[in-house]
């Protein structure tokens, strides 16, 4: 078995979450700025194996599609035409980064360390992949 990638994208960084090869738990990996993302995965995907892909939907409060879907589906077609073989899943990111805030704040990070908006990035593609997972 491979790894399940997820992205919470962004149209400044993206940040990404992988499982482990069993698929059992989610891991936040690192933030990238997003116009390095195509290339940041297509290096990963050529040094692990990646079963799926897991990209964030976002859904305002009366589940309809938010204004950041446009930039989300452009770099859907670019990221099926450089990786076509490895699916595409969304998953509804309602809520990720308030969750990702709140993650930090009991885990005991400072007003500071709180303000680094790439970690709650990284942590919103963390919960993304752990609600697929719980999903599954």
């Amino acid at each position: 078995m491979g790894r399940i990638v997820a992205l919470d994208y962004g149209t400044k960084r993206t940040g990404i979450a992988v499982t482990d090869e069993l698929q059992i738990i989610a891991s936040g990996l690192t933030t990238v700025s997003t116009k390095e993302l195509l290339l940041f995965l297509k290096d990963y995907v050529a040094k692990e194996q990646v079963d799926l892909i897991v990209l964030g939907e976002p859904k305002q409060l009366n589940n309809e599609v938010s204004e950041s879907e446009a930039f989300i589906r452009v770099f859907l077609t670019k990221l099926n035409k450089a990786i076509p073989e490895i699916p595409v899943t969304r998953v509804d990111e309602r809520f990720t980064s308030k969750m990702a805030f709140q993650t930090m704040i009991d885990s005991g990070l400072t007003k500071k360390q709180r303000r680094n908006k790439a970690l709650v990035d990284e942590i919103s593609a963390t919960i993304i992949l752990q609600s697929y997972l719980s999903s599954k």
